[in-house]
């Protein structure tokens, strides 16, 4: 299913609040024996460079939802203004940490949006997380999807509104049907080939 695409306002974001989550409690089973978070993407953990793009953009808050390793994921965030969270049910599937993300934010922050982006996707520009945020406020849009070409990529920002469908989710989509299904969805064209490149196996590391 295709969704609109629409430009980022040149403005920077308003008054919303908007929260980062990081996805990083997968299993990496794909990836080989080792956990692909703590592979080194220049010279730092994959986790902790994809922890810092949602830091060094203008969010409000940053939390990580940890599993899998989640001792050494905690040690490779060391020093990192973020809160961690850990999802017991990590297994179940990437849904059951998006469901822990909106407890946590609920229980916490309480933002107007939150931009929900994968530890295994460390290319990703600072610059598109802001987008998002900019084009939340600027558009009411309550489901936004950073992209590049017009293609939809991630990170994916959702309105606080569709946090009770997010929490209803299983599986290992994520949020992607609470995405496709919401009327005023689009993809923010961010100019960022970053969006598109997640790590999969040892050769999608540059």
């Amino acid at each position: 299913m295709s969704l609109p695409v629409v430009d980022p306002p040149s403005e920077p974001a308003g008054d919303s609040t908007v929260a980062g989550v990081l996805l990083a409690a997968g299993t990496s089973s794909r990836y080989g024996d080792a956990n692909k978070l703590l592979e080194p993407v220049d010279g730092e953990p994959m986790v902790r460079r994809s922890a810092r793009t949602l830091l060094d953009a203008s969010l409000d808050s940053v939390t990580v939802v940890l599993g899998c390793d989640a001792d050494r994921v905690r040690d490779a965030l060391d020093g990192l203004a973020v809160e961690l969270v850990e999802n017991p049910d990590y297994e179940a599937g990437q849904a059951s940490s998006v469901r822990r993300a909106v407890d946590h934010l609920r229980h916490t922050t309480d933002p107007d949006a939150a931009v929900f982006a994968l530890g295994d996707m460390p290319y990703v520009d600072p610059a598109s997380v802001d987008a998002l945020a900019a084009a939340f406020d600027a558009t009411e849009r309550s489901a936004l999807a950073a992209g590049h070409d017009g293609q939809r990529g991630n990170p994916v920002l959702f309105a606080a509104d569709h946090f009770d469908a997010l929490a209803d989710t299983s599986g290992d989509t994520g949020g992607r049907r609470v995405l496709l299904d919401a009327d005023d969805a689009a993809v923010v064209e961010t100019g960022d080939s970053g969006v598109h490149r997640d790590v999969d196996r040892p050769d999608d590391i540059a």
